[in-house]
């Protein structure tokens, strides 16, 4: 499991967790919100909710990660903790490595807008996922700065436009601009054989 696929696990486990009221199994609440089982019935209660969620965490990650975080008589917040541990390890030097990746990606890079978008977009989210969010403003920047030259005239819009559009907008103005250059580049052979056409029967009359 890389870290971006970590991110993406845990903030689903979490929502499923929230959805049956567990979530206090993984994330401790705040101390005036806390319930402490009292009785036996309540700590029996407790002690199998918690099984069930530690075998959720087992059921959703690597044979790999199973074997290095599996101990006896673990919680579910145990093993919670310890998976984040592994992913948030040496997490100065992640920063440096994605924001490295997120100032140099450029759309020359990728197949169409779609693919180019979505990349900045999870090199952005990875940040923010390790305390380093990167605003909206900052991420259109980059996202035009990396285009290449055939999308001049929209990166010119989008910069001058004040305030700058939401990424998601940003994004859009650039599918709009790659369906209109797809149509130009079909529509422009046909133009060329056309006049092909045009020279040739013109200059056959005049050969004749």
């Amino acid at each position: 499991m890389e870290n971006v696929q970590y991110t993406t696990w845990a903030e689903l486990f979490k929502i499923h967790a929230r959805s049956h009221k567990v979530i206090d199994h993984i994330i401790p609440p705040a101390k005036s919100k806390e319930k402490i089982p009292q009785t036996a019935e309540e700590q029996e209660l407790w002690s199998t909710l918690d099984a069930t969620i530690l075998q959720w965490i087992y059921a959703t990650i690597s044979h790999g990660l199973l074997r290095t975080i599996l101990e006896p008589d673990t919680t579910a917040m145990e093993a919670w903790n310890r998976l984040c541990d592994i992913f948030q390890d040496n997490k100065h030097s992640r920063v440096v490595t994605v924001e490295y990746d997120f100032t140099h990606t450029d759309m020359a890079d990728f197949p169409n807008v779609f693919a180019y978008c979505q990349h900045l977009k999870s090199l952005s989210d990875q940040l923010k996922n390790v305390g380093f969010p990167i605003d909206n403003n900052r991420l259109v920047l980059q996202l035009v700065s990396g285009l290449t030259e055939s999308y001049n005239d929209v990166a010119t819009l989008i910069r001058q436009s004040d305030p700058l559009p939401q990424f998601y907008q940003a994004h859009s103005m650039l599918t709009l601009e790659e369906a209109g250059l797809a149509k130009k580049a079909v529509s422009q052979p046909k133009f060329f054989r056309s006049r092909d056409l045009w020279f040739r029967h013109h200059f056959k009359d005049l050969i004749n």
